[in-house]
């Protein structure tokens, strides 16, 4: 026998999280599914959170009690190789910063804490199987402690990274061709609270502040990347350096190297019957830019406001969901046209488009109409 809710939420990672918090004071039932227990991350990852998503992780009473939170108050875009850059800073956009960096265990922590202390149903160990989306209600089947459950929902959202849908609806994917390889790098003159993001022929760069030095995003081919795993500390540093050049100094230490592909992957539709896919199970991005994780965040806090607005007896209908489809159609098209059109544009060396990519760097440090738009894309998406 089936246990019925109004909301059942598949993945409690943050960008579920998000939304269960969103939701903890609406009044309805509401069953969180993670496959893991809630015992707590040590995922060394670093993220790169947009000052929006500052606000409304304030606004859900978490920001204050997160630790290990470094802040970005200038970002300096330039291209190896070539002309033109441009510096954003937070004072000339009136913000305290533009942006923040934290370890995802801190910032998963801090959110699991609170999901757990809201009083709705959370199950860890909960792997889920299958789910069916129907004309009245969404059906999902999960093991745990070796048993087989099924539970239904009027609305099922699907916050797990997508993999559950992707062989009955497979996403549209785009390999760059790319790895990533992230690692934290110490340097001899840290700008702690500069954020730097260099393009290059191989494709971007970035270092990120954080505490005494930096997160690394260092993207190549994807042999490449691999090679550069397999680099002693020494070789790596010197390779860093002649790569990104002399704004920091010289690179004295690395922690350790991970490597992931970079890819482009997007879910057809975002919305099923009484079903809504989130963050990475929506649509996965390239890092340049910073703009996938804190999207992700973004879909869940407007899923919640739309759901917040909906009379019960709506939700997961094709009303609902089609104002949630228009309400993330701007911000979504464009975070998606946005980075894809960075790594296109940038990660070649035609030596037109390296003048043409100067002189736009030029003029977006030259004009503050066009800075303001940039920085104001980048901490809020479109729809900011």
């Amino acid at each position: 026998m089936s246990e019925n809710y109004d909301i059942a939420i598949i993945g409690g990672g943050p960008v579920g999280s998000t939304l269960a918090l969103a939701l903890r004071d609406s009044g309805l039932k509401i069953c969180l599914l993670e496959a893991r227990d809630f015992s707590p991350s040590n995922d060394p990852r670093a993220l790169a959170l947009s000052y929006g998503t500052r606000l409304l992780l304030d606004k859900l009473g978490v920001w204050a009690a997160l630790p290990h939170v470094s802040s970005i108050g200038i970002i300096h875009i330039s291209q190896k190789q070539s002309f033109g850059r441009a510096v954003l800073r937070a004072s000339e956009m009136g913000v305290p910063a533009l942006g923040h960096v934290l370890p995802y265990s801190a910032l998963q922590n801090g959110l699991q804490a609170a999901v757990l202390a809201s009083g709705l149903t959370c199950i860890g160990g909960a792997a889920v199987t299958a789910l069916d989306t129907g004309a009245e209600v969404a059906t999902i089947r999960y093991t745990h402690d070796d048993s087989e459950h099924v539970i239904t929902a009027k609305l099922a959202v699907v916050a797990d990274g997508g993999r559950l849908l992707e062989t009955s609806h497979p996403p549209e994917v785009h390999d760059y061709g790319q790895s990533a390889v992230i690692a934290h790098v110490t340097c001899a003159h840290p700008k702690l609270d500069t954020a730097f993001e260099r393009f290059t022929t191989q494709g971007p760069v970035a270092l990120l502040p954080y505490h005494d030095g930096y997160e690394l995003v260092w993207t190549a081919a994807h042999d490449q990347a691999q090679a550069m795993l397999a680099w002693d500390e020494a070789t790596f540093l010197t390779r860093l350096h002649e790569h990104f050049g002399d704004r920091v100094g010289a690179f004295t230490a690395v922690g350790p190297r991970s490597c992931y592909p970079l890819r482009l992957k997007r879910a057809p539709q975002t919305t099923l019957p009484h079903s809504v896919l989130l963050g990475n199970a929506a649509q996965t991005m390239h890092p340049v830019a910073g703009q996938g994780f804190n999207m992700g965040i973004r879909d869940a806090w407007e899923l919640a406001q739309v759901i917040l607005r909906a009379a019960p007896e709506t939700l997961g209908s094709a009303t609902m969901l089609s104002d949630y489809q228009r309400s993330r159609k701007i911000d979504r098209n464009a975070g998606i046209r946005f980075t894809d059109g960075l790594v296109r544009m940038f990660s070649n060396d035609l030596p037109l488009l390296g003048n043409a990519r100067g002189l736009a760097l030029s003029v977006l440090d030259c004009v503050p109409l066009a800075k303001q738009f940039v920085a104001k894309r980048m901490m809020f998406g479109a729809n900011g």
